[in-house]
């Protein structure tokens, strides 16, 4: 059974809140040089790990990138929200 959509909005707000500046930046490239696509962003970073041919440099640390990708998703799916809605996107 899927929760009311005003929980979701709150424990969107409250993992939002806990985040860190890393995980805060990968939500906002994701929806800004992704198109909201988590897959096509890890596509892109495990590209780079294998000296493939990659879209955009994000971090030197791409394995914790990969590890925080990966837990914003997972959060994403379980609340069945979008946190680039919650991230404030400055020009």
């Amino acid at each position: 059974m899927t929760e009311p959509r005003d929980q979701r909005h709150t424990d969107a707000d409250t993992f939002v809140l806990g985040m860190t500046t890393e995980e805060r930046l990968l939500v906002v490239l994701k929806k800004e040089l992704y198109e909201g696509s988590w897959d096509e962003m890890l596509a892109d970073l495990n590209a780079r790990l294998n000296n493939k041919p990659y879209i955009f440099k994000l971090a030197n640390r791409i394995t914790d990138d990969i590890d925080r990708i990966k837990r914003l998703a997972e959060f994403e799916q379980a609340n069945n929200v979008s946190l680039s809605d919650y991230i404030e996107l400055k020009p």
